[in-house]
């Protein structure tokens, strides 16, 4: 996935309370908080800024926690 290609805000969401659980300061986790209170909220969608935000906290989320890890083992 390139630097520019934002996941779908579900996609998002699903790993938003481990976000919010993960957030490193204040900014971070004021920002988390605020986007978990009003992702209840009916119809509501993150302005481009919030989505690109909420993007870039996931991707690094996972690439802290090394979840993506490319050497695995294949089982044939």
């Amino acid at each position: 996935m390139s630097g520019s290609t934002l996941r779908p805000i579900d996609e998002l969401l699903w790993s938003w309370p481990t976000v919010c659980k993960a957030a490193t300061n204040d900014w971070a986790r004021g920002f988390a908080l605020s986007i978990a209170k009003h992702s209840k909220r009916r119809n509501w969608t993150p302005s481009p800024k919030q989505h690109a935000l909420m993007n870039r906290l996931v991707a690094e989320l996972y690439r802290h926690r090394g979840d993506f890890d490319d050497d695995f083992e294949v089982i044939e």
